[in-house]
């Protein structure tokens, strides 16, 4: 019989579990994913992020914004012109997320395309 030795390749599943808990946390809410994709599209004022995410309200967005500020995934920049200009810019941090969102994207193309062509068969 071989003994097991604790290895790196042996997974943590309380570690696993916490770290998939933050990442659903950080996109569970409707709006989250949206304002990150809006804002990494090059929106950057508050109505440009506003019209580019339809049904957001701008009470949501508005908190959407300060808690993403809060949590270092944007940055808002304010620009003492006359009106004042205020500018949301994702961090790197945020933009780390990207490929998640992307692969996001791609996994929701091609399961609506198994839904439609699995509807078509029936």
């Amino acid at each position: 019989m071989i003994s097991r030795k604790f290895t790196d390749m042996e997974r943590d599943q309380t570690e696993e579990l916490r770290a998939l808990q933050d990442t659903l946390y950080f996109i569970g809410g409707k709006w989250r994913i949206p304002v990150i994709n809006a804002i990494c599209n090059g929106n950057k004022r508050f109505r440009e992020i506003e019209r580019s995410i339809p049904g957001i309200t701008t009470r949501m967005l508005s908190k959407e914004l300060k808690d993403m500020e809060m949590n270092k995934l944007v940055k808002r920049n304010v620009y003492p012109d006359t009106p004042v200009l205020i500018e949301y810019v994702p961090t790197e941090y945020c933009r780390t997320f990207g490929k998640i969102i992307s692969e996001m994207i791609n996994w929701g193309r091609e399961h609506r395309r198994v839904i439609v062509e699995d509807s078509f068969k029936h």
